[in-house]
């Protein structure tokens, strides 16, 4: 039986040129700086050029201080001001790189926290009044359970408001800035109850979220504001593993929204085996499909906290070569391809010593499947292989899971084989 691994991933996989990749700051990070300097600028009368903030670091503390330039900052009426701050994705592939976060800043009348802001969980208290943080244009709108914010509120996650808040409190003289920024402003801007209303907004922001998962998670109409570290670290798979996070607690939350059991979770390797999958499960709805790629055991562990009873992986002969070997982070810089997995489950399947000799000898993953199948072995072998990984993710899962495995060919289309167990709808 094999051991079950899920090593760790560098934080930076790539260099280019010798030298590591440029990190880079996330949309919460950007919004954060964005709110600060149309606060400081609604406070002063003059627009504002640069501007400093807060990371978050470990068990609520705030770790270093980052100066962001403004791109722009105008009064657009007189109380209302409006500052963007570039997004600089460093040498992340992300799909909000060059985003102009937009903070609109102005002051509400009345006493205390709005009923908007207290509606979508956006608001604190200040010295008599308070800040209402909300989702303009290009930013989403929550509209399914499981994403642990309000629905019908907008999609800024928790962090990100944290640091938008205390940015604007830092402007307003009532945060802990280190610097006394603001605060001969502060008495004023809140002794009389006022409300600073602060609306995120990204222009094109719907358009970039076509290239999210963000309609699947029932986002929509925008990006969400993300970010936990306020740094995009340059092919970050921090990102990858917190969307896989947030799709399995998605679909746990459905048992909730509608009292009904939870369908299965099918997780795919990537976009061609997510098709396939939706081709050979064409009862299920769209929300049990996910995109696992390399992250297959923390699918699984978000999948027993939301008690899924059930676990589909449909995938290709590479990484279900690394499941049944036991490893659940399959990422090519922490696992290979070991054929001798292979070759023992040739000869389990076949009893063909010579044959499995040639699956171990085998270049590759692709290469033992090619020995398969001019072996006409293809079918016998590929089941055991899915039976092999299905018995793998229920260990991980520790029963508190069944498994089921299937196998596809190159383009993702075709089902190859499958575990004994699999039931084609």
């Amino acid at each position: 039986m094999s051991e079950l691994r899920e090593p760790d991933l560098p934080r930076t996989m790539k260099t280019r040129g010798g030298k590591a990749l440029r990190s880079g700051w996330t949309t919460g990070t950007c919004s954060a700086a964005a709110a600060k300097a149309a606060t400081f600028a609604l406070l002063s009368g003059k627009p504002t050029e640069r501007v400093e903030v807060a990371l978050p670091g470990k068990d609520g503390q705030w770790a270093q201080r980052v100066t962001f330039p403004v791109e722009r900052c105008e009064e657009l009426k007189p109380g209302a001001w409006q500052a963007v701050v570039v997004k600089d994705a460093g040498d992340d592939p992300d799909v909000t790189h060059g985003a102009h976060l937009t903070a609109t800043v102005s002051w509400r009348e009345g006493k205390g926290v709005g009923a908007a802001a207290a509606a979508t969980q956006s608001a604190i208290s200040l010295a008599g009044g308070g800040i209402e943080l909300e989702g303009g244009e290009g930013v989403g709108v929550v509209t399914k359970p499981g994403l642990g914010l309000e629905i019908g509120g907008p999609a800024i996650n928790p962090v990100p408001r944290a640091m938008i808040e205390r940015a604007v409190s830092e402007a307003l003289g009532t945060g802990a800035s280190g610097q006394g920024e603001g605060q001969g402003q502060s008495a004023q801007a809140t002794a009389d109850g006022r409300v600073l209303r602060v609306v995120i907004s990204v222009p094109g922001g719907e358009v970039m979220a076509r290239k999210t998962t963000n309609r699947r998670l029932g986002i929509l109409g925008g990006i969400s504001i993300l970010g936990t570290t306020g740094i995009v670290r340059p092919f970050s798979t921090a990102s990858w593993r917190a969307s896989v996070e947030q799709a399995v607690a998605v679909l746990g939350a459905q048992a909730e929204s509608t009292n009904a059991p939870l369908p299965p979770l099918v997780l795919c390797t990537g976009g061609r085996t997510e098709k396939g999958a939706m081709a050979l499960l064409p009862g299920l709805p769209e929300v049990c499909f996910v995109e696992v790629g390399d992250f297959t055991g923390a699918a699984l562990r978000k999948a027993v906290e939301h008690a899924v009873p059930e676990v589909v992986f449909v995938g290709m002969i590479g990484k279900l070569t690394k499941l049944a070997a036991g490893i659940l982070m399959t990422h090519y810089t922490r696992s290979a391809v070991d054929t001798d997995v292979l070759a023992d489950i040739t000869r389990r399947a076949t009893g063909d010593d010579a044959v499995a000799e040639r699956v171990s000898a085998a270049n590759t993953a692709r290469h033992a499947y090619e020995v398969w199948q001019d072996a006409g072995v293809l079918d016998s072998c590929g089941r055991v292989l899915c039976d092999q990984v299905a018995g793998v993710l229920e260990r991980f899962a520790e029963g508190h899971i069944a498994a089921r495995a299937a196998l596809v060919d190159f383009t993702g289309k075709t089902l190859v084989a499958a575990s004994s167990n699999w039931v084609a709808a």
